[in-house]
């Protein structure tokens, strides 16, 4: 396994002179970015809601569906492999082409801008589930009631708090970078391209206007609120329940009905105990789709020194110090 300091165990230190700005804008533009993040999240999710009965009714097209399929993974491994696994912990490392389209397939997710996006999730590893944490759900307390109250917060209610983290402090590395800058601001450019992709590819194929409209309520409404719900689950449901094998400082988890959805990212207590390890269901029959696709990207040439965790280190990590060599099953 390659060795190298954790991105994680301590917050970048703030750049010596201001970094440019690599959001939607600056703080005068802050409550037209609450108004756009709320269409963000409510009308996905109406549309969700109504997925059901029409599904139930009408059914769903093997086009539309396979339209939304493939959104939702191209989204979703933008996001774990991308923002998550490369930007954020540094698991491998990428050559620029790969760079770049990890870091736009991950802005087609419609969850934020990149800089934004990691600043809050290294924050989130440097104080998680204490004090400073953005997202915990223990932010209110253990008690039933207050758990509810915390779930709430971690899941949706975070990111509507005034309270930004700032982003030259915990992603100057990203901050400096002038193409993944630039590719930040441009979030609505990416978001607009990731909603109407779906209906343009239905309209064409169907040579209607039906066929692009239900195309935009499966592979681009419905995905969009079904990834959404499925990556704030991680912030929330897997740091409140699941199995912690593995030791770690917070309450992270591992919930095994997420994996699949979440492409591996909810075998989360693994995470946590090695923030930095490429693959985190680590354990024999552990899904991780994140993880085989950084093998292949590692095969063809396009990743390199990735951080594969060695059945040494995964021993280490464990509570009962005894380990299975056996579990760590390699990719």
């Amino acid at each position: 396994m390659t060795t190298g300091p954790d991105v994680i165990e301590d917050a970048p230190k703030a750049a010596d002179t201001d970094s440019p700005a690599a959001t939607l804008g600056g703080d005068s533009k802050r409550s037209i970015e609450q108004l756009a993040l709320l269409l963000f999240i409510t009308v996905p999710f109406l549309a969700l809601l109504a997925a059901v009965p029409l599904a139930w009714g009408w059914g769903v097209s093997w086009l539309d569906l396979g339209l939304m399929v493939f959104m939702y993974y191209l989204g979703c491994h933008g996001i774990t492999i991308g923002f998550h696994r490369y930007f954020t912990h540094g698991s491998f490392k990428a050559k620029r082409p790969l760079r770049i389209a990890l870091a736009i397939a991950g802005s087609m997710a419609v969850e934020g801008p990149l800089v934004r996006w990691v600043a809050d999730h290294r924050k989130h590893h440097k104080f998680s589930d204490a004090e400073g944490d953005p997202h915990s759900p223990w932010r209110f307390g253990e008690s039933v009631p207050a758990l509810m109250k915390g779930l709430w917060w971690a899941h949706i209610g975070w990111m509507f708090d005034e309270e930004q983290t700032p982003q030259h402090k915990y992603a100057p590395d990203l901050v400096k970078d002038p193409a993944i800058r630039r590719i930040s601001r441009q979030f609505v450019f990416w978001t607009g391209l990731s909603l109407a992709l779906p209906p343009l590819v239905g309209g064409l194929v169907t040579w209607s206007w039906q066929g692009a409209l239900t195309a935009f309520f499966w592979g681009s409404l419905v995905r969009v609120a079904l990834l959404h719900h499925v990556t704030w689950s991680i912030n929330s449901i897997c740091h409140a329940v699941g199995k912690r094998p593995f030791k770690s400082r917070d309450r992270s988890g591992n919930v095994w009905w997420l994996a699949a959805l979440s492409c591996g990212e909810s075998w989360h207590n693994l995470h946590h105990a090695d923030p930095t390890s490429a693959r985190h269901g680590v354990m024999r029959g552990q899904i991780d789709s994140s993880a085989r696709i950084i093998r292949w990207f590692e095969q063809l040439g396009w990743a390199y020194d990735v951080r594969w965790p060695s059945a040494e280190r995964i021993d280490s990590r464990r509570k009962d110090a005894r380990g299975e060599a056996e579990n760590a099953k390699a990719a």
